[in-house]
């Protein structure tokens, strides 16, 4: 079996903010003959159910959601091509902390809590096996301060340091250096928009009454954004991803369908910031954005 020339991998806190996040970016990698390996942090055993049905799974009732959400997330991976899926130190090895600040982030197995030089360990053994050239993670605060995200933050820019440092836990395998690490970015300017228009179609309730995005805490300043992937013929697919998250993820509200209203393409849009390694050409948009996140690497 040869090995793609062109490898990405992606850590993500719960099953589901892969797909919101970078799911038309994945779909379009995959499409276009790239190795797209996910590594999941945590199950998301403490997210909201939205599945009535399935209440009955919470934390405090059965305890049985985390189970659930691996299927979840297998069949929003099969609707985006995604078949290398793995979980940092395997399946339940961390669970989810919650919000900040609830009492679940004491549980003994909260991924808040996780031992970072161990957690550290199981994602150096993905980078040195996986050997990507692209890693894309949450920035510092996590996007929005959830505190699984914001340990994943750590624990995969502690992974790319580690794993290209030969003295580091020689088992895990040959050293690798990754040549570009982005963060999951929104531009404040295309949440105004976002904003707007759900405005001028009579609901806000999507925003929550929020009139701008200097309100929202995941809005980036614009001058800090570096990459848009536009991987818009991918919409379906992310749009199919989300449906496959039903018990995190409600496709038939305003927003969506507003979303169905535009084609989808505002779905395949996502946007990055650059905090490793050298930026690559620009692409087609006035900012001056790469638009391939392997812009500038040989290959």
């Amino acid at each position: 079996m040869t090995t793609p020339d062109r490898r990405m991998l992606l850590v993500h806190a719960h099953p589901d903010d892969e797909t919101i996040n970078n799911g038309a970016t994945m779909a379009r990698y995959v499409a276009e003959g790239a190795q797209v390996t996910l590594l999941t942090c945590t199950l998301g055993e403490e997210g909201e159910i939205l599945v009535p049905e399935l209440e009955q799974l919470a934390a405090d009732q059965a305890d049985q959601l985390g189970g659930y959400r691996i299927w979840e997330l297998r069949a929003a991976m099969e609707a985006l091509g995604v078949t290398d899926i793995r979980f940092l130190g395997g399946a339940g090895r961390y669970r989810d902390s919650g919000m900040m600040g609830v009492p679940s982030n004491e549980k003994p197995r909260a991924f808040w809590n996780a031992d970072l030089d161990e957690a550290v360990g199981h994602a150096v053994a993905v980078v040195r096996e996986v050997r990507p050239q692209v890693v894309v993670t949450y920035d510092e605060n996590g996007g929005y301060g959830h505190p699984d995200h914001i340990q994943a933050h750590r624990v995969a820019m502690g992974a790319v340091a580690a794993a290209a440092d030969p003295a580091y836990r020689p088992d895990l395998g040959e050293a690798w250096s990754v040549s570009k690490v982005y963060w999951n970015c929104m531009p404040r300017s295309v949440l105004q928009q976002g904003i707007e228009a759900m405005a001028a179609a009579g609901d806000d309730t999507f925003f929550e009454g929020v009139t701008s995005a200097d309100d929202l805490p995941f809005a980036v300043p614009d001058e800090v954004v570096t990459a848009a992937v536009d991987a818009s013929a991918f919409g379906r697919h992310k749009d199919a991803a989300m449906r496959a998250h039903p018990t995190q993820i409600l496709v038939d509200g305003p927003f969506f369908a507003l979303s169905n209203n535009l084609g989808l393409e505002v779905l395949g849009v996502e946007y990055y910031r650059l905090v490793q390694g050298e930026r690559g050409p620009a692409g087609p948009a006035p900012e001056g954005w790469e638009d391939d996140l392997f812009a500038g690497l040989p290959g």
